[in-house]
């Protein structure tokens, strides 16, 4: 297992869920809910500079929106370009993309069986976007423990490893 914190992003049009993991890579915890537009890439870059300044940020892992059948629509090619940007951005820290299929939806029903659930609201809201984060996060965490892998598809011009 590859040691450092990756980043977790739950990319919407309105919102961007931020989740971590810890070094080892091996838990995935909320972080903040980015309002999305002027200033959002902005602010990921200052998250993971405030958190490197702690510990080796290894990569970002964004999630990417597909169809169930797998394939993509406009939204994942939204997503595409996006986090393409996101990649320049950051830059050394790579971004990685991976499959979210039906994240929110899980960090909804996750959210409402929790002690004390979590009312309809902006709120509510933002908290998905986080828990979502954290899903798409942790499930990536999972897979590269499983499989010795780094999951999903890496991002960038000269890249030569590609995971599904």
């Amino acid at each position: 297992m590859r040691h450092g914190v990756r980043l977790g992003i739950d990319p919407g049009d309105a919102r961007i869920g931020v989740a971590r993991s810890d070094p080892t890579g091996f838990l995935a915890t909320p972080v903040e809910t980015v309002k999305r537009g002027r200033g959002d890439l902005a602010r990921l870059a200052a998250i993971i500079a405030e958190i490197g300044e702690d510990s080796e940020v290894l990569e970002v892992v964004a999630g990417l929106p597909r169809s169930l059948s797998g394939g993509e629509g406009p939204a994942a090619a939204k997503t595409r370009a996006w986090a393409a940007t996101l990649a320049r951005r950051v830059a050394p820290v790579r971004v990685r993309l991976v499959d979210e299929r039906l994240t929110t939806v899980s960090a909804e029903a996750m959210l409402r069986g929790s002690p004390g659930g979590v009312r309809k609201g902006p709120k509510q809201r933002s908290v998905v976007d986080q828990a979502a984060a954290v899903l798409i996060l942790q499930h990536a965490l999972d897979t590269e423990r499983a499989t010795g892998n780094p999951p999903g598809e890496l991002l960038g011009d000269d890249v030569e490893e590609q995971h599904e």
